[in-house]
């Protein structure tokens, strides 16, 4: 039993101190990726979260999908899902959790960051102050966990602000921005005529289930009474739940910190609203026995502060796909804005402006511009109102975080600031060591001197030489125009056979189309173009094209629509090649072709999407001259994905015991191997509602043995499902060479290797 007497001064709350190399604010995919890519690289990191999980908006709490540059794979982004930190997490999440339910995903989240034996973990604390040792440098941070009735006080020399809406850099006097820029301010066509303080306002999402017997609703007082108070109301489908309904949307016009539970308010009364409208409108077929089943209590923000680092994008950095000596990651998301009415808008839900490829995000929007020692992540980079449409996505921000982690690692192990990466050639160093750990930076390869495998003859029991697309899959309707995307050499004339059947007597245009950019997969360029005779019935018909490319890179083969026709498909799916359809896809604005109005910036181009599995394969192919597209070389050339060419090395259909031999004339002394797999960088990997067709990707190497030069076995791996693998060797060897045992992961898909990294 515990009693105190009455305490004149009153109490104080428990209090509890640390000091630690790294602070993380805010526990969304950006704040974990920072705070676990600094804690991998032996920084002692604290990740405060104000909330009982991590995830932020991709957390069970709010249950939005978690996507980036792939955009629904509804955009021109081939092989475009985020690397690196970010990837482990999305491929792990498929592996456990392909129905998309968002209480594994937090399970996820929980075990990635508390597996890390650097990261303290304050859930349910919540930032409310700083502490300056000097004008421009955070000493520390004050937060309050009202679970455990505890202050914290936590010191560092370094802090990165992922919370958000920016509490720390707020409390630090930091210069930020709410609202959009205008026009003149940065020269952003797309940007309104006058600045406005308008935003993106906040969305909640409702789960329904069907039961086994009637269900009654009873709205609530508060619930919306007049669904015509909704202009889009009509949009609504008793079926659809949860992300469905991201434009249940509202707060734009708000003050959307400061207002948040107002606006929380507004929404739970248009979902009970729209709820009650489904179940007792009459408007609706067979709703008896449909039941609420849940709805989110924390609506999902959108925007709030954008912070002011060294370098603010804007709209031209993405339409333009600007280049940048610091880049750090990439986007793909189109710019993405709303109306600030939101849901009582008589206007779509969104505006999608697309770009024809992923564009670079530099390191300088990731520092403060006024606080030397703060970090920025997640939707708070610096970043104008319109850039911000599309770089404020979730893996678009977790990705950016793991660069601002690995950078906090540098600042700590060379004890620097921020800034300062931009010196003496550190951020090389940076870019390096991303590309290392996956992040694959447009452009810029790993390192070759970083790899000892470059020091090596590499050799392979065997190489593809694609020749083939094997006959031995259904037939494809050519209701709409398809491509065979493949990389082709420069300067060389190409022939292809494919098996046809038409209802009658017909024709069927091909084309040959290419980028205007070798590393784009818009294909606005029309090389050329044929006229084939087709007769009724199956047959095999050979087309060669005069024109070649300038630049080895992606071209598309393209069958024009005609519905009286079919193409045969193969089973057969090949690292680095795959089929693109002149297709659409409403969740992101593609209706088959972008057509923007005049003057804001934006380029006209159509849309050349993929199927997703166990659609979307490839067309059954001879071509001649074989494609020599899968070399050895490929192994160390520093890409980890296909960019301009499959960057893979691809072993035989008939070997049946696929291996790479690597071999140095003098011994080397070896700690670490790095292996680099095809998980399909193209699927995009939504972490709810969609659900997948797989758990494990079908390019994925599962199964495969290591062994020194002399033959002693230094590690075996079964039930792979990750793409990179990174074997720390118990003890460092001293060997000249290595022999990596592979087994194909299925008789329709050849054993693949983007690179072997070895240190």
């Amino acid at each position: 039993m515990i009693t105190e007497a009455f305490s004149q001064e009153g109490r104080e709350s428990k209090i509890k101190k640390y000091s630690t190399d790294f602070v993380v604010v805010g526990g969304g995919l950006a704040g974990v990726c920072a705070a676990i890519s600094a804690a991998r690289k032996g920084t002692k990191t604290i990740l405060i979260q104000d909330r009982p999980v991590l995830g932020g908006n991709a957390s069970s709490e709010v249950r939005l999908w978690a996507l980036g540059a792939t955009s629904h794979m509804g955009n021109n982004n081939r092989w475009s899902r985020e690397g690196g930190l970010i990837d482990e997490i999305m491929v792990e999440n498929l592996y456990r959790n392909r129905e998309g339910n968002p209480i594994i995903f937090d399970t996820v989240l929980l075990e990635k960051v508390t597996n890390e034996p650097n990261i303290i973990l304050l859930l349910n604390t919540a930032v409310n102050d700083v502490e300056k040792s000097d004008d421009h440098t955070i000493k520390s941070v004050k937060a309050f966990n009202s679970q455990n009735s505890t202050e914290y006080y936590i010191k560092a020399p370094l802090f990165c602000d992922a919370s958000g809406d920016g509490i720390v850099g707020f409390k630090t006097g930091a210069s930020f921005r709410i609202g959009a820029e205008s026009k003149e301010e940065f020269g952003e066509l797309f940007a309104p005529d006058e600045a406005y303080g308008q935003l993106l306002g906040h969305s909640m999402f409702f789960y329904s289930k069907e039961s086994d017997k009637s269900v009654k609703y009873v709205a609530p007082s508060y619930a919306l009474q007049d669904i015509n108070d909704i202009p889009r109301h009509k949009l609504i489908r008793k079926n659809h739940k949860g992300c469905n309904f991201w434009w249940f949307e509202f707060g734009g016009r708000k003050d959307t910190i400061h207002e948040t539970e107002e606006i929380k308010w507004e929404l739970w009364k248009v979902i009970y609203g729209v709820w009650n409208y489904i179940k007792n409108s009459g408007e609706f077929e067979d709703v008896e026995n449909l039941d609420l089943e849940w709805v989110a209590n924390v609506p999902g923000k959108r925007e709030s502060r954008r912070f002011d680092g060294l370098y603010m994008m804007k709209q031209q950095d993405v339409l333009g796909q600007e280049a940048f000596d610091d880049a750090i990651a990439f986007g793909g998301w189109a710019l993405d804005l709303h109306p600030a009415d939101g849901i009582y808008s008589e206007l779509s839900g969104c505006t999608q402006w697309h770009s024809k490829g992923v564009y670079d995000i530099p390191y300088r929007s990731f520092v403060s511009k006024n606080i030397n020692n703060l970090f920025l992540a997640g939707r708070i980079i610096s970043a104008s109102h319109v850039a911000f449409g599309s770089t404020r996505v979730m893996l678009t921000c977790g990705f950016g975080a793991q660069a601002v982690g690995t950078a906090a690692a540098m600042c700590t192990s060379e004890k620097v600031l921020p800034a300062q990466i931009l010196e003496e050639g550190r951020i090389k160093t940076l870019q390096n060591q991303l590309n290392i750990d996956g992040q694959s930076i447009c452009n810029v390869p790993i390192q070759s001197k970083s790899n000892l495998l470059n020091k090596a003859t590499v050799e392979a029991s065997s190489t593809l030489k694609l020749s083939q697309i094997e006959t031995n899959g259904n037939w494809l309707p050519l209701d709409v125009s398809v491509a065979q995307l493949l990389p082709l050499k420069t300067n060389t004339k190409y022939s292809f056979k494919v098996t046809i059947k038409a209802q009658e007597a017909t024709q069927l245009e091909v084309q040959l189309r290419t980028s205007e950019l070798a590393y784009n997969y818009t294909p606005e360029v029309i090389l050329e173009q044929k006229i084939i005779s087709i007769e009724k019935g199956e047959q095999t018909i050979e087309f060669s094209f005069e024109a070649t490319i300038s630049e080895s890179s992606y071209a598309f083969v393209t069958f024009m629509a005609n519905e009286k026709l079919e193409l045969q498909e193969s089973d057969q799916l090949i690292t680095g090649i795959m089929t693109a359809f002149n297709g659409v896809n409403k969740k992101v604005s593609n209706t088959g072709k972008q057509t923007p109005p005049d003057g804001i910036g934006v380029d006209a181009f159509e849309f050349w999407i993929p199927n997703r599995r166990p659609e979307g394969k490839n067309i059954a192919l001879n071509i001649e001259p074989a494609l020599e597209i899968y070399e050895t070389s490929n192994l160390g050339n520093g890409y980890v994905r296909p960019w301009k060419g499959t960057n893979a090395w691809v072993a035989d259909f008939n070997d049946t015991t696929p291996e790479v031999i690597i071999n140095w004339e003098e011994a080397q002394n070896i700690e670490q191997i790095k292996l680099f797999f095809d998980t399909d960088y193209d699927h995009a990997m939504e972490t709810v509602q969609y659900g997948h067709p797989e758990d494990i990707i079908p390019f994925c190497i599962n199964t495969y043995k290591i062994y020194s030069a002399e033959g002693d076995l230094l590690f075996e791996k079964e039930g792979n499902y990750q793409t990179i693998n990174t074997i720390v060797l118990e003890e460092s060897i001293n060997t000249k060479g290595l022999r990596i045992k592979l087994e194909h992961p299925s008789k329709s898909v050849p054993a693949a290797l983007f690179e072997v990294f070895v240190a």
